[in-house]
């Protein structure tokens, strides 16, 4: 048996892509991209073109039917991926309106594959191949077989000449060609989601040759810098066990003595609460009681942005000087319609730059608002994902969310995701003997014993600091008015 010749792949250029398509595509295959108006499809295949386009390896974008190359490069020179030099030289731009017009599609054929072969390139795009597979359908019967004919020639003529092709075509969602389909040795499809005022871009690999792809939809934006694609992470095999039986002090001794000595390293926790309760004081002391032991930490925001967000820390100098030392960092996460998987994204390149190891999101609140509309739907599974990422990294998390108080039931997270986390942390108001005070509990640590105490706090300018004995003595505490019990007779 001849040994096998691997198959090498191009990249992209776009980051996140050649994740979801297995390592890039195919060196020599013949791809199809899709998608309707509007979704990115000349700019996708521009990015990929000028990712991989060089003096010894030439690019050819040819244009059928629509804007021509001078008005087209007007535009796509905005983005930071084009590069002026490489015009002429590196990739060159044709435009083929009048064999489509005057010869349709056998016209169109024969100076692509006579530019091919002038020009011998490895990265051939033709856009929109479509618009010329419309007009032959439209012939009826005969139209299909010469589609078929001519499809099935230039996939192997340009794949003889080593050259790896994409076809951009506009399609509708659901439509079907099945001579192109078949031939494709990949399919990757761009969709835009509307709803309400939002609107989302998101990718499917629809068919990739030889390649394990992540499946599913996956988020795509589009920037100055083209297109960006962010996987659904994470795949089962990049989960690691981190849990080792040690503990991860939060800075609040009281607390760490309800907590049984501290977090367990490696857990999620949830502090729920109401507004003004002090959550993000009590998130900050854990990040900077890790920054203290030498244990970096990050700080995802979605209400105020970092500068903000740290004169409002009683600790905001300290705070500043470790952000300046590398070892915090603060990320400010509310660009429009906002996706969980950029979320994660941001938030695993910060624990991977700086090592970190405590991971604070405050809050679930504002990420849920800062999400587009098609996402909050998906809340619940997208929080299990994001935890289990990020603690496979080997950080502890803590996530605030805020709760309105109420004191006709307990609940301790909106939506139901308080099982998601391992650990919970509630913070309450009570009314006793006339005066609002703050108590919490530890409502659960899985895998670990903990205090079953209520016990009161206070916020001064060093923090949450836990005050005095556990609230015995008082019936309906939960309720928000304690009433002191009578003292047996």
């Amino acid at each position: 048996m001849s040994d096998q010749v691997p198959i090498r792949n191009v990249p992209s250029g776009v980051p996140g892509l050649d994740d979801i398509l297995g390592g890039g595509f195919p060196e020599l295959s013949f791809n199809l991209i899709a998608g309707g108006p509007g979704c990115g499809k000349t700019t996708l295949g521009q990015q990929i073109l000028f990712a991989n386009a060089t003096s010894e390896r030439r690019g050819i974008f040819f244009s059928v039917i629509g804007e021509p190359p001078i008005k087209m490069l007007r535009y796509q020179q905005q983005f930071s991926f084009f590069e002026p030099d490489k015009i002429n030289d590196a990739v060159r731009f044709v435009h083929l309106g009048e064999e489509a017009m005057a010869g349709g599609l056998a016209t169109v054929l024969e100076r692509i594959i006579e530019e091919v072969d002038r020009t011998n390139p490895s990265i051939v795009v033709v856009d929109s191949f479509r618009a010329v597979v419309r007009r032959v359908l439209a012939m009826g019967p005969l139209g299909e077989r010469d589609l078929q004919g001519a499809v099935q020639r230039l996939a192997l003529h340009l794949t003889s000449c080593e050259a790896t092709t994409f076809l951009l075509g506009e399609y509708d969602d659901g439509e079907h060609d099945s001579t192109l389909f078949t031939v494709a040795d990949g399919m990757v499809w761009l969709y835009q989601s509307v709803e309400r005022n939002s609107v989302v871009r998101k990718l499917r690999v629809m068919k990739m040759r030889g390649q394990g792809q992540i499946p599913g939809l996956h988020t795509v934006r589009i920037s100055k810098d083209g297109f960006a694609a962010f996987p659904r992470l994470l795949k089962p095999e990049e989960r690691l066990e981190t849990a080792d039986g040690s503990r991860v002090t939060t800075g609040v001794v009281g607390l760490d003595e309800m907590l049984a000595g501290g977090i367990p390293s490696g857990h999620s926790v949830l502090i729920a609460g109401p507004s003004g309760s002090g959550k993000t004081v009590l998130a900050n002391q854990f990040i900077l009681e890790g920054a203290r032991r030498g244990e970096p930490g990050i700080i995802a925001v979605f209400e105020k942005r970092p500068n903000d967000y740290l004169q409002t820390s009683p600790h905001g100098a300290e705070f500043k000087r470790l952000i300046s030392d590398g070892k915090v960092k603060v990320i400010y996460l509310r660009p429009l319609d906002l996706s969980i998987d950029e979320t994660l994204l941001a938030l695993r390149e910060a624990v991977q730059r700086i090592g970190a190891k405590r991971a604070v999101i405050d809050s679930l609140s504002g990420l849920e608002l800062a999400l587009a509309p098609t996402f909050r739907e998906d809340f619940r599974e997208s929080l299990y994902r994001m935890m289990g990422a990020l603690t496979g990294l080997g950080t502890t998390v803590l996530a605030t969310v805020e709760l309105e108080d109420s004191f006709t039931h307990l609940r301790f997270s909106p939506q139901g995701i308080a099982f998601l986390t391992d650990t919970i942390i509630m913070q309450r108001y009570v009314e006793i003997d006339s005066q609002l005070r703050r108590a919490l509990a530890v409502v659960k640590v899985r895998g670990s014993a903990h205090s079953k105490d209520l016990r009161e706090y206070t916020i001064n300018d060093d923090g949450l600091v836990v005050v005095g004995a556990p609230l015995t003595g008082y019936d309906g505490i939960l309720t928000g008015s304690a009433v002191r019990r009578a003292p047996p007779e």
